[in-house]
């Protein structure tokens, strides 16, 4: 049944290619942003789990 609705959709053929395509351009941006980070951006990111100073300042 579902190969039928499948065959029936004009250009079916294309989708996994266009889904392919943005999972690659997604991934390779994300992986030229990790690289070209700047360290004080990474350090402040991982200190953020930790900080309480911005938790203290929001309570009554």
């Amino acid at each position: 049944m579902y190969k039928e609705v499948l065959r029936s959709i004009e250009n079916v053929e294309v989708f996994p290619v266009v889904s392919l395509v943005i999972f690659v351009l997604f991934f390779i941006g994300i992986t030229i942003w990790t690289i070209r980070v700047p360290k004080e951006v990474i350090d402040h990111m991982s200190s953020l789990p930790m900080d309480d100073n911005e938790l203290n300042d929001k309570q009554p």
